[in-house]
């Protein structure tokens, strides 16, 4: 079977080279927006893989699903915040953020924002959830909150097979 790539950045050829020995793997998305345009998953997806994807927008998430239904799609921020955080949609776009600067520039850039209230929960939760088993590859797309997301991440000695 070909490999066609759906990344913007041909990140899904990179991770394919490294990783097409595997069969059935499994992925975790953070970040994850449209099922198929800029895709880091979909090619994946196409080979036998599944995964599970994080995407807090109400409008990329009702994608996923459609497009994905044998996949998880959580609707819900992954950080150290307790609760909820302010989300600042940029609707058909790949802009979304919870940074508060970014929005602001992205508005000032004359994109329109919605802000919505977004779940959040910890990447340790999250692993949780996922269960015990091996994770061949996680992507982060989190409009410059990478490093929050990675310190939410406290129990490494949990047994959880990432990376």
């Amino acid at each position: 079977m070909s490999f066609v790539s759906y990344a913007q950045n041909f990140e899904d050829v990179m991770l394919w080279r490294a990783l097409k020995h595997v069969e059935n793997g499994f992925y975790v998305d953070i970040g994850a927006q449209d099922p198929l345009i800029d895709s880091v998953s979909l090619a994946f997806y196409e080979h036998g893989w599944r995964g599970v994807h994080v995407e807090p927008t109400q409008q990329y998430s009702d994608k996923l699903r459609a497009a994905r239904p044998d996949e998880t799609v959580l609707q819900v921020a992954i950080g150290n915040q307790a609760d909820s955080l302010t989300f600042y949609e940029f609707e058909d776009t790949g802009l979304s953020t919870a940074d508060s600067d970014i929005a602001r520039r992205h508005q000032e850039a004359g994109f329109r924002c919605n802000e919505t209230l977004v779940s959040v929960i910890a990447l340790d939760t999250l692993f949780e959830r996922i269960g015990v088993q091996d994770i061949h590859w996680l992507k982060l797309d989190v409009e410059g909150l990478e490093k929050v997301v990675l310190e939410s991440w406290k129990d490494t000695a949990s047994g959880s097979n990432c990376c």
